[in-house]
């Protein structure tokens, strides 16, 4: 049950942001076992003076830099992280082409009684 936003400046064509979802969802399925049909994904599109990526930790990033929040069940393994970075950043890199460097990925874990899906009741809890 991932909840994805994504942040990235403004002015790139729908096809560049349906192949962002495209991949996350690709990526999510193969290294978190997502079910088919869980997509629940949002893109913020943000101009240049909103929207600053630093070149921290040794990473060179671009303009065309992705921030990737995903807030999923606190029951995922570190091992199943690392694979979804790796991944995202493939899947991404394949299509619609940003580079690695301008990947960044944040993976929150919440309890699964923090969720409701619809209906106003916690369907995992």
């Amino acid at each position: 049950m991932p909840l994805l936003h994504i942040s990235m400046r403004a002015g790139k064509p729908d096809a560049y942001r349906q192949a962002i979802l495209d991949g996350l969802y690709r990526a999510m399925r193969e290294a978190l076992n997502v079910p088919d049909g869980d997509e629940f994904m949002t893109i913020s599109e943000l101009s240049p003076a909103n929207f600053r990526c630093g070149n921290a930790y040794g990473v060179r990033r671009s303009d065309d830099a992705v921030l990737i929040q995903i807030t999923v069940f606190a029951a995922r393994t570190p091992e199943q992280k690392k694979a979804l970075y790796r991944s995202i950043a493939e899947l991404l890199g394949e299509n619609p082409g940003i580079r690695p460097e301008d990947v960044f990925v944040n993976v929150l874990d919440a309890p699964a009684e923090n969720w409701s899906v619809g209906n106003g009741i916690a369907q995992f809890a």
